[in-house]
């Protein structure tokens, strides 16, 4: 067991300054692999104010307007309800996972745990210090995981950070035992090929499973090797967690996957996986896999199996994350063009890249397809100063056939869409802040926007927790459906 480390210690490096505004930033040098796109992790937050400006008043944008700085604006049925800031805003929040009446909030320097019993005045619990970029966070029972992909002097929590070309290096998974939600214990790590950018719960009955995505090897890396061409896949034994093993290491592209530029310029070479979403309950997967997206069946949880395999070399730079529906007859991939760290949703940009793609899913069994529909972006005009890009959600479950999500766009904030015609999708609602800054380029706004029993829950990059209501007719069935937790990227049956 290893002893949690209570004072600060030096973070991960973090980038150069960002590019001038409205440009794409370039791929900075860091400790670890080196990512295809910049991720937020390689560039700093935004200065300023660090801060929450406090609730919203009643104001709807006009069309066309961008917000003042920090000012606070969202539609008529989206109301703020409580803002917890960051106990140190340099550190860069990532994502959130639920159970109970408990929130966890993965950032660079570790994880909090918040007590949301009253969504109107959320409570810290407990803040662990546990750096290591960027702390990709999900829970199951008295279990929670966090990814390492940042490299690191070693396994603990008072690791500093070590290049990669080191053999001594570490990252991957560490498990942390949270029964007592004050004093979470540190219990297991599992290290894993190229780190853990992100991973993804598979529950079973004996054993958990995780999906470990990492990506962009190199010949200097001894444990980042090319080809890497597959995931890591971790088996957690329930009642013996700390003989958590890599059992596997499936290869999802035989074929390398996307070559990337040359031969398709602007988009990422398939070097492994961002972002996994499973759905339990139909077997099936789909994965965000830098320049490709794919379906596959999960039956043999150690064993996954492509069905089908997509790209858009048109419009897609990288492909980040996925959300099935609740029908799972479609999935929505995400874009994160220019890593999140770019300003893409101003006019210049246009409404097709950096944005979601919408697949219908045809056919049955391994005849199954991804069919491309249509493409959503925030309607909203950002700043040139402003980093925003189609980011982390999840589905609102209204049930019917009604498909409705809410999801994070950093500065372009918390979005609310209806995607039910998967050719017309359409926004119908928003919170936003105005820019960080506005002499320049900054890093900071929502990483996830999630819906958990009534309420929307975003982990602001530089301000902090929200906690959002929504009160829209077409959403009212979703305040029926309460859960016992939530790891959005291990999607449950919600009806």
């Amino acid at each position: 067991m290893t002893t949690l480390h209570t004072t600060r210690v030096r973070r991960r490096s973090l980038g150069a300054a960002l590019a001038a505004a409205g440009l794409l930033t370039t791929l900075l040098a860091t400790a670890g692999p080196a990512a295809a796109t910049p991720d937020p992790g390689d560039l700093s937050p935004a200065a300023g104010s660090r801060q929450s400006a406090g609730l919203a008043p009643d104001r709807e944008l006009a069309p066309g307007e961008i917000p003042g700085q920090d000012e606070i604006v969202h539609s008529r049925n989206i109301k703020p309800l409580a803002n917890v800031p960051s106990a140190n805003p340099a550190a860069i929040n990532s994502d959130l996972a639920f159970q109970g009446n408990f929130a966890y909030a993965g950032n660079y320097d570790g994880f909090t745990i918040y007590d949301i019993a009253n969504p109107k005045s959320p409570k810290v619990v407990t803040r662990v210090l546990c750096p290591g970029g960027q702390n990709d966070i999900s829970v199951s029972g008295d279990l929670l995981f966090l990814s390492t992909d940042s490299s690191r002097s070693d396994d603990s929590c008072n690791s500093v950070s070590q290049p990669a070309t080191e053999k001594s290096s570490w990252e991957g998974i560490k498990i942390f035992d949270i029964k007592d939600k004050k004093n979470p214990k540190y219990i297991k790590s599992v290290e894993t090929a190229c780190g853990s950018h992100t991973h993804t719960l598979v529950p079973g009955d004996r054993d958990i499973y995780l999906y470990v995505a990492s990506y962009s090897p190199s010949e200097a890396f001894p444990d980042c090797q090319p080809p890497h061409d597959g995931i890591s896949v971790v088996k957690v034994p329930k009642k013996a967690p700390t003989r958590a093993a890599v059992v596997a290491f499936p290869v999802l592209f035989p074929d390398g996957g996307n070559p990337g530029a040359p031969t398709n310029p602007g988009v990422s070479k398939t070097t492994g996986c961002h972002d996994i979403t499973v759905l339990p309950s139909e077997d099936l997967a789909a994965g965000a896999c830098m320049g490709d997206g794919i379906l596959f069946d999960i039956s043999d949880p150690e064993q996954p199996r492509v069905i089908d395999r997509v790209q858009d070399n048109v419009n897609f730079a990288f492909w980040h994350s996925a959300t099935f529906n609740e029908r799972a007859d479609k999935v929505v991939f995400t874009d994160e063009l220019g890593g999140g760290g770019s300003a893409t949703c101003n006019e210049a940009t246009g409404p097709n890249r950096g944005a979601d793609g919408i697949y219908d899913i045809t056919g049955r069994g391994d005849q199954r397809k991804l069919v491309f529909k249509g493409y959503y972006k925030i309607p909203r005009h950002q700043a040139d100063t402003e980093n925003c890009v189609a980011h982390n959600g999840s589905l609102i479950p209204v049930g019917g056939d009604r498909d409705i999500m809410v999801q994070a766009w950093y500065q372009g904030g918390v979005s609310v869409w209806d995607f039910t015609d998967s050719t017309r999708p359409k926004e119908i609602g928003y919170f936003e802040r105005g820019p960080l800054t506005t002499d320049k380029l900054g890093l900071g706004g929502s990483w996830s926007a999630y819906y958990y029993n009534g309420h929307i829950y975003s982990n602001d990059i530089t301000k902090g927790l929200d906690v959002l209501r929504l009160d829209d007719w077409r959403t009212e069935a979703a305040k029926w459906v309460r859960m016992d937790r939530l790891n959005v990227q291990s999607q449950p049956e919600y009806h």
